[in-house]
């Protein structure tokens, strides 16, 4: 059986290191932990060799020297799933939160974010919020375990996205929280805590 050992944590469009640090906190996981910054965002400098989302997905990869799981949240989630693409030897498991996946989220009458986050945050990177790749017919190939972590109350990335990465997905499971919306990996963390532990000892699967 194959476990982490380093969990890399990944935050949304709003590069907030300290999302994840509750549930960091809280896991029994004797993984190290590593909380990865977005150049550009939240007051991180810019960094010029940073054009776009696959840059991010390099920076990620650049932290994957021995097996690790991916922690994400909303759009980091997107950089996660690209990374594990091309170095899925290296990520033992996926923890996913709130996120689009790659996918339109249009058909699940998903609010769009990117206005309010351009008018709160207007030095984003405009390649950040005008990215609109789908993934949907690679995510198959990703074949390490995935947790999917939902709020039924979040209008940015519906349940119902959720419950379609949990068919995309070979080895996803799929949890969603009453009343949680998009800022659940933050403000459910204590709850999040023993799933996502449990999670982590599910064995890898073989590359």
């Amino acid at each position: 059986m194959q476990k982490p050992a380093k969990l890399l944590f990944l935050p949304g469009a709003s590069g907030r290191t300290e999302f994840w640090q509750p549930l960091s906190g809280f896991l029994a996981s004797p993984a190290s932990r590593v909380h990865i910054s977005w150049p550009g965002f939240n007051g991180v400098p810019q960094d010029p060799g940073i054009r776009g989302m696959d840059d991010l997905a390099s920076r990620v990869l650049a932290e994957l020297d021995q097996p690790s799981a991916i922690i994400a949240q909303s759009m980091g989630g997107v950089v996660a799933m690209l990374a594990a693409l091309r170095r899925p030897e290296l990520v033992t498991h996926l923890v996913l939160a709130v996120t689009s996946g790659g996918m339109d989220l249009r058909p699940f009458d998903a609010e769009d974010w990117r206005p309010a986050m351009r008018a709160a945050l207007p030095g984003l990177p405009d390649w950040f919020t005008s990215y609109h790749e789908d993934l949907t017919p690679h995510l198959p190939a990703l074949r390490m375990p995935t947790l999917l972590l939902w709020g039924d109350a979040d209008p940015i990335s519906p349940a119902k996205a959720g419950e379609r990465l949990a068919t995309l997905l070979p080895r996803a499971e799929l949890h969603v929280f009453a009343g949680a919306d998009h800022d659940l990996g933050c403000t459910h963390a204590r709850l999040l805590a023993p799933l996502v532990d449990r999670h982590l000892a599910r064995p890898a699967s073989a590359h």
